[in-house]
This record gives structure tokens, sequence and C-alpha cells, in this order.
């Protein structure tokens, strides 16, 4: 008697320890496939990268226009043959969502593919007011993955040299810039910025509002040796100059913000 006993004791025992482990499987898997449902449903939280990345596409409204725009850029040797140039804030445009003014309708369709948040520009003048520049910054949509994208297009396929793909103009009545129009660009250039989601570019032509029927890329009218108008007049350097330093401006903004967290 005792013998069976002890037999179905141990029976019971093992069918109980048996179910415990199947529960404990099944709970196992069932936690596992809600965190991951939850990965996969995007409601991982974002990296600090990622938070930063954000952060730069609001930079349009948090910082001041000074800021993104100063009042004066000065740099040394970006003119022809190493001349030193002064650039002079004449006009600032009201922050737009990248309408029909803003770019022409090839460029605009390029651009989509970031998708535009908000566009702020600014013309200048060169110290002796010969040339005007506008410089736009356009606050992309898209995350790192689209900037990276548009970036490598924009290098693979060369298009920063296209002319139908040239920015348009700020022309700021009552200044220097009045009748900086389509037909007066000369030259430009297009930044994909990768660090922020961010497109700087820049177009530049002659203040007194002459025509210009072949206009050059900046990195074209830069170029050693080149004897054209556009480049003999420097109008390469003033486009590819002031979006430089306003780009690395925004940059070095960037990361003080990032630093002050």
């Amino acid at each position: 008697m005792p013998s069976f006993v002890l037999r179905s004791f141990t029976r019971r025992t093992s069918l109980r320890l048996v179910g415990t482990v199947v529960c404990l499987i099944l709970g196992t898997g069932l936690l596992g496939g809600a965190a991951a449902g939850a990965w996969l449903n995007g409601d991982a939280e974002p990296s600090a990268a990622e938070v930063a990345y954000d952060a730069g596409r609001e930079l349009w409204r948090n910082l001041p226009v000074d800021r993104l725009f100063p009042p004066e850029v000065s740099a040394e040797e970006a003119g022809p043959g190493g001349a030193d140039r002064r650039w002079v804030r004449v006009a600032v445009a009201p922050d737009s969502a990248c309408g029909d003014d803003a770019f022409d309708p090839l460029l605009a369709r390029v651009l989509g593919a970031v998708g535009c948040h908000r566009l702020v520009r600014a013309t200048y003048v060169d110290e002796t007011e010969s040339s005007v520049i506008t410089v736009g910054l356009m606050f992309a949509q898209g995350d790192a993955g689209d900037m990276a994208a548009l970036h490598d297009r924009f290098a693979d396929e060369d298009l920063g040299t296209r002319a139908d793909l040239m920015p348009r103009t700020y022309p700021a009545p009552g200044t220097p810039a009045e009748d900086f129009g389509d037909a007066q660009r000369a030259s430009w250039t297009i930044r994909v910025l990768e660090e922020l989601p961010v497109v700087v570019y820049s177009v530049s032509g002659f203040a007194d509002g002459r025509t210009v029927e072949d206009p050059q890329p900046a990195a074209e009218a830069t170029a050693e040796g080149e004897e054209g108008t556009v480049a003999l007049s420097g109008l390469g350097h003033d486009a590819r100059g002031l979006a430089e330093r306003i780009g690395d401006g925004l940059r070095a903004a960037a990361r003080e913000r990032r630093q002050d967290r």
C-alpha cells in the first residue's frame, strides 16, 4: 500500500511541475511578444541623437533672427584672388511654408523628397553694393535617412550645378536688391546638410539689376582660372561664401544648444 501512495504522489507532482513550466514559457512568450509588438509599433523611446536631430528642425523659431542671419557677415580670403569679403543684410523675408515664390517647380519637386517644414530667407549686399545675394534655410520634415539620401542624390547626379534647379531670389522693395528677380540670377549653390534637417542655399546677382544670360553655379564660377563674367565679378564667391558662413553659424548654434541641455 505505501508504495502505491508514493507512486501516485510522484506522478501528481510531476504533472504539476510540467504545468508550471509550460505556464512560465507561455507567459515569457507573451511578454516577449508584447515587447516586440511595442518595438515594431514605434513605442520605443527615441535615442538622444534622434532627439537632438529633431530639435534642429525648430531652430528657425528658437534662434533670434540675428543668429540665423547676422546683420553683417565677414569672411577672410573668400573673394577672387583670396580677397576678403563682407556682406550686409538688407532684408529678411517673413518665415513661410515654401510657397510658389520660394522655388521653381522642378527644384520644389526635388526638395519635396524631404518635405518643407519652414523656410527662412534673407538678402544681403556686398560692402560695395555691387552684388546682391539671397540666402535661404529650408528646415525639412524628413529624418536623418531622408536627408542623407537627398545629400547623396545631389552629389551623385550633380544637381547643384543644374541651372533649372537654381533657387529663387528675395527682392526687397526700397533696398539695393529690389530689382533682384529671376532674370538677374547669376550664380548659386545648394547644400544639403546631414547633421541637421536643413538645406542651405544662396543665389547672387548684380546689384544694378542687369539680366544674366549665362548663370554659373558657384562651384564652376570659383574654379581656378575661370574667366567668365560671373567668375570675374566674384558672384560665385559671394554665393558660396555667404552660404558657407550662414550654414556654419547654424551648425554652431545647434551644437551650443545641445551642450546646454
